[in-house]
């Protein structure tokens, strides 16, 4: 597969490895920022063009890779959908429902696949644990908790659009914790309700939270807790943790590290001590998994398939992230 790249940032360079690791070509890139967008395509034999548009109707290009601020996004669907050219985006997949739901019609509309990269799906200890679950491995499920309490820098926040509401929809829960969010629904199912805090700037100079806890009731009765941070120091991996009537499994970076579960039988649990987290540095971690939701998300375009994260996927992360910022709202 052939890739055009919007946004040639920290995260471009992640995505940027794990497409030459499984032989896909970067033929084109963009950035607002010419010098930066030139530097990528000479360090990857892509060429640089000037515009988005002309990014969106390159002839080379299979699909488009959208690494920018979500504050931009639906132009650059409906500048795939006018070329029929595939879309993957950069989570969060907006920074509102209205923009992700218009981004879905959109592509619909088009024929086009459109996908939101949430690679943890991808996690040989996420996907052994949703067979598990499905095969009834834990029991009935009690209760289903995300903990992520990173650090960031003062440097990190230092541009004043990292952490605003406008530009990047908010701060440690739709950037960071977004994808513990989305590994939940993934694995247990719907949130029913919500009900949480934050701390507006606890810690760092933003306008959003950099610490917010909720309280969750999910649709199949049980309860569960996210936590958020990027306030705590030095910073911790991440952990999902899921009990069940017949045991626990817990989930550190992007290992299986724990899996306690009564009379066991069946595939051997990949159980490992140590995991990768961008609990302090955000690029420290693996390029495995974007490297197969990459390869699922090329083999979706090709056969006409849904990519198994989709838009719909990405709009009940988005969805849950900002009931718990209306619940913060509300509370204070």
């Amino acid at each position: 597969m052939r890739v055009g790249i919007v946004g040639t940032g920290a995260i471009s360079a992640k995505h940027a490895l794990a497409y030459r690791n499984i032989g896909f070509e970067i033929v084109a890139c963009t950035n607002h920022t010419a010098s930066k967008g030139q530097a990528f395509a000479a360090e990857h034999g892509a060429e640089y063009v000037t515009t988005v548009e002309e990014l969106c109707r390159h002839p080379k290009v299979d699909y488009v890779d959208l690494c920018t601020f979500p504050d931009f996004r639906l132009p650059v669907v409906e500048l795939c959908a006018v070329n029929g050219k595939h879309l993957l985006v950069q989570k969060p997949m907006a920074i509102d429902l209205v923009t992700a739901r218009k981004m879905i019609s959109v592509a619909d509309s088009a024929g086009i696949q459109l996908g939101v990269v949430s690679q943890r799906r991808f996690d040989d200890s996420t996907m052994f644990l949703k067979r598990a679950i499905q095969q009834g491995r834990l029991g009935r499920i009690l209760e289903a908790d995300a903990y992520v309490k990173w650090h960031r820098s003062t440097e990190y926040y230092s541009r004043p659009i990292k952490g605003s509401w406008q530009v990047e929809g908010g701060g440690a829960l739709i950037n960071q914790g977004i994808h513990q969010i989305d590994l939940l629904l993934s694995l247990i199912g719907p949130v029913a309700r919500v009900s949480a805090e934050w701390q507006l700037g606890a810690l760092h100079r933003i306008e959003s939270e950099d610490i917010v806890n909720a309280l969750l009731r999910y649709q199949n009765g049980a309860t569960g807790v996210i936590q958020a941070s990027t306030a705590i120091w030095p910073g911790f991996p991440e952990r999902v943790e899921i009990h069940g009537t017949k045991g626990t499994a817990i989930l550190t970076g992007d290992k299986l590290t724990a899996w306690d579960i009564q009379d066991d039988a069946g595939e051997p649990a990949p159980v490992e001590v140590k995991s990768a987290s961008g609990a302090s540095d955000p690029m420290a971690i693996s390029v495995v998994p974007f490297e197969r939701q990459f390869l699922d998300f090329a083999d979706a375009c090709l056969k006409g398939r849904t990519p198994l994260c989709s838009g719909e996927d990405g709009y009940r992360a988005l969805d849950l992230v900002l009931r718990i910022y209306d619940s913060c709202r509300n509370a204070n």
